[in-house]
């Protein structure tokens, strides 16, 4: 195969993805030396390696970021820096062979160095040089030296490579903040300026908080050198979910933004921390997607170089009646209906029927809503559209159907008539009356949106033409009430980039979430509908309060639902303040969902009622 300098002249390289967290997606404790695993678990690595390289690596990095004697010390291990860097080469070149390159990962020392910390220069080149010494005698091809936030530290990785193998190929690869500067501060220029006089063959970003941030940086980068530039960043930003630590970013957000990478002149993509072999397998699909495959070192705009010329795409006012109200900045009212558990929707399509001749714009069907299992949403928003005529508003959640299903269902219902989408990601299964059950999740609700859109411009999720374009109008949920708002903001604004067109929130009963929310996205054109959920009594108060995530009620609401003193009294209660909620917040926005408590259709006349 051809050498890494050969394939950067023409080519764009696809890189591995994180090899720690896909080790701890496989079980081994975060409490343990991954790098000695080298030495006591082989075929484990050796798996890690094949996974990426049967995903579309052309190369894969040693298991060996922080195997250096500083590092090791933590674990008792600092006397087997060279066995575990030279046994690390073997394992992954024993399993590349002929079909991939093996690059030699080096990590920072895991100690300040002068003049933050005690280790000198010519300590920090001394501990790289032991670390590069065994990778090189294992037979890597490339030496990486990666996730670096101090250039002074990575300028002693690099010589300590370029002082024992004049020739070898190295790519140099600082971490970013979100202010596109270095953590300890310094700026990319001077990255660029201190790594230049070392003759390295490529220079970019990995880690950091995700692939949008590394983006913007990308574009200031690439001003400031001719050389070639790699990109690798990390899924998103962990979450600590269930006692491990997550990252959310799908594979398919990943692809699109490795296309913009390369568009806007990266040489070399790839994954960190949270990448597995699923986002370089739909990172390698990208490359793929792009003739001819090479940089174009243009901006991002150039994105839409995939959009057939030859394909009408819908304008929004033509996607549906609710769609054009929306654009035409009319009020909507939106009703949301669940579906029944068994095989007969007759109730349903007859409150489907009260709630269209009462002035209701679309009827919102949840995808298995709380991880339960019912009659399928897209047969019950079928028969609504056929039999009672009011527009539905489809969910799709990503738990059940992994992306091939999805794009199915999404061309089925478009064929059978259904118009409008809301992409959700979906409550896990351990939720609803099946825990056991298994989730998919290949993407989430950024990724969906991002596949509505392309079958929107006539593409499928590989980018292949499928002939005539869907017309989807697409909604998103977001959540005003979020712990983390500030991240919930960021998903919004990756929604939105994606194809979102306009956002439904979750139930509103706080007014001043609500207030600050719409503060903080004014500068957003794009319409708010709100949920309003009467509560039926201060049980259910309670559980909104405790399980449902960002509805949060309010002290004063809480002691009215404690005051009812029957079911029906704490029903009629719940639809007052809701009806109070409603008009507060009508024309601060520009639509509602409204939930019907207990399947009751007069709530809804109650709460809609002047």
């Amino acid at each position: 195969m051809k050498s890494f300098r050969e394939q950067l002249q023409s080519e764009i390289i696809v890189f591995d993805g994180g090899t720690g967290t896909y080790l701890y997606d496989k079980g081994v404790y975060i409490n343990r030396c991954f790098e000695e695993l080298n030495l006591i678990n082989p075929e484990l690595v050796a798996e890690v390696h094949r996974d990426y390289i049967n995903a579309g690596a052309d190369v894969v990095e040693t298991n060996t970021f922080g195997a250096n004697r500083y590092a090791l010390t933590s674990y008792g291990l600092e006397s087997k820096v060279y066995e575990i860097n030279y046994k690390g080469a073997q394992i992954a070149k024993s399993v590349a062979k002929d079909s991939a390159l093996v690059a030699g990962s080096v990590g920072p020392l895991n100690v300040p160095i002068r003049p933050l910390g005690k280790i000198s220069s010519d300590e920090a080149r001394d501990a790289f040089a032991e670390q590069i010494k065994g990778l090189l005698d294992g037979g890597v091809d490339i030496i990486v030296s990666e996730t670096f936030s101090i250039v002074e530290e990575l300028v002693q990785s690099v010589k300590a490579a370029r002082e024992l193998d004049a020739d070898i190929p190295i790519l140099a690869q600082m971490t970013i903040n979100s202010e596109d500067i270095l953590l300890s501060g310094e700026t990319l220029q001077r990255f660029v300026e201190e790594l230049t006089p070392y003759h390295i063959d490529a220079i970019g970003m990995n880690c950091s908080e995700g692939p949008r941030l590394m983006l913007e940086a990308l574009e200031r980068l690439r001003g400031l050198t001719d050389l070639p530039l790699s990109v690798q960043p990390n899924a998103g930003l962990p979450q600590n979910i269930g006692g491990r630590n997550l990252y959310m970013t799908s594979p398919e957000y990943m692809a699109e933004y490795a296309k913009r990478f390369i568009q806007t002149g990266a040489s070399i993509v790839g994954g960190c921390c949270g990448t597995n072999p699923a986002h370089i397998r739909a990172i390698r699909r990208a490359v793929q997607a792009l003739r001819p495959s090479k940089r174009m070192d243009v901006k991002v705009e150039a994105l839409k170089v995939e959009k057939l010329e030859e394909v009408r795409v819908y304008r929004k006012e033509e996607k549906s009646r609710l769609s054009k109200k929306l654009n035409s900045k009319e009020f909507v009212k939106l009703v949301e209906l669940v579906s029944p558990k068994g095989i007969s929707a007759e109730k349903e399509l007859s409150k489907a029927k009260i709630l269209f001749e009462n002035g209701i714009d679309a009827i919102n069907i949840p995808d298995g809503p709380r991880a339960s299992a019912r009659m399928s949403g897209l047969a019950m928003a079928v028969q609504i559209h056929e039999k009672v005529g009011i527009e539905p508003v489809l969910h799709i959640a990503c738990r059940d159907r992994n992306i091939i299903g999805m794009q199915s269902d999404l061309l089925g219902a478009w064929a059978l008539g259904i118009r409008n989408i809301l992409a959700i990601t979906g409550d896990p299964p351990k939720l609803g009356n099946y825990p056991d059950a298994t989730a998919v999740f290949d993407i989430d609700a950024i990724g969906l949106t991002n596949l509505i859109n392309r079958i929107n411009h006539g593409l499928d999720f590989a980018g292949n033409p499928i002939g005539e374009p869907t017309g989807y109008s697409i909604g998103v949920g977001v959540n005003t009430g979020a712990i983390n708002l500030d991240e919930e903001l960021r998903r919004l604004d990756w929604k939105i980039e994606a194809g979102a067109e306009y956002m439904i929130t979750q139930p509103i009963f706080d007014l001043r979430i609500l207030e600050k929310f719409l503060k903080r996205i004014e500068q957003i054109e794009l319409p708010v509908i709100c949920g309003i959920w009467p509560l039926i009594s201060y049980r259910n108060a309670e559980f909104m309060n405790n399980e449902v995530p960002g509805a949060s009620v309010p002290e004063e609401i809480m002691e009215r639902m404690r005051k009812a003193s029957t079911k029906e009294e704490a029903f009629l209660e719940g639809v007052k303040t809701a009806r109070e909620i409603y008009r507060q917040i009508r024309n601060e926005i520009q639509g509602v969902q409204l939930s019907a408590p207990l399947g009751r259709m007069d709530a809804v006349m109650m709460m809609l009622a002047e």
